[in-house]
């Protein structure tokens, strides 16, 4: 197959950048015929090629695995800003799918010391292929090295935070082939948000900060959660990126 004939093929299948998808498709260097077949099939574009390119760094994917949002490098901005703020800052990625967070902010502060960990087997393989180590499988902190506990200066949890009955809208991307523990945040989208705050307070070090992406109809109850776990609630957007991330400080 060739490019030309990748691109005719990709825009009959609905894909509004066919030309720029199929440019990718073919620098993967894998069997394009097969690759734009996976494509038009409704797989996303990063698992397919293997990667994603995020936030400055290429992040390794598996078919699977979450692909990350352009909207998270808010998230990664404001951890990497925190965390520079520290001498020898501890940094967690939890909920961490492909790594992506912690592979992006040790990129911005090298040497940093970075955890990670999922709930997901195949997403803590995908995040050991991209960080090469201290990646934990457990479900929120039950995951981590009991050592963290109380000194973590910065606490990334890109949590699910979909409505549960807002599922089914969701594009069929990320509905049909990311994992629903990725994707589901329970009645309010808030349910997962609200157990790693009850965790909190016990791994953050004094004035540790946690960091969890929301939507701006959750903005209220997630500063309400903050503050009724006795930490300090603030919350940061990024227009452009259409983004806004919720910061508690223990």
């Amino acid at each position: 197959m060739t490019e030309e004939e990748a691109i005719i093929r990709l825009r009959s299948a609905g894909c509004v950048f066919a030309e720029d998808e199929a440019a990718v498709l073919v620098s993967s260097g894998g069997d394009l015929a097969a690759l734009v077949e996976r494509r038009c099939a409704g797989e996303p574009l990063e698992q397919v090629v293997g990667f994603a390119d995020f936030a400055g760094v290429r992040v390794r994917l598996r078919p699977g695995v979450f692909v990350p949002r352009v909207r998270s490098e808010l998230l990664v901005r404001v951890a990497v800003e925190e965390a520079g703020r520290h001498d020898d800052p501890l940094v967690v990625d939890l909920c961490c799918g492909s790594g992506a967070l912690a592979l992006a902010v040790r990129e911005a502060i090298p040497g940093i010391s970075v955890h990670a960990a999922d709930v997901d087997p195949v997403a803590v393989a995908c995040a050991e292929e991209n960080l090469g180590g201290n990646v934990h499988q457990g479900d929120l902190f039950a995951a981590l090295p009991p050592e963290l506990r109380g000194r973590i200066t910065v606490l990334l949890a890109n949590v699910p935070y979909v409505a549960t009955r807002h599922l089914p809208f969701l594009p069929a991307e990320a509905r049909d082939h990311e994992p629903r523990t990725a994707l589901d945040g329970g009645d309010d989208g808030l349910a997962v948000f609200r157990a790693v705050l009850d965790g909190a307070g016990a791994w953050l070090a004094p004035g540790g900060l946690l960091l969890s992406e929301i939507t701006e109809a959750q903005a209220g109850a997630a500063i309400a959660a903050v503050d009724g776990n006795g930490l300090t609630s603030a919350v940061v957007t990024d227009d452009d990126l259409d983004a806004r991330v919720i910061t508690a400080r223990r």
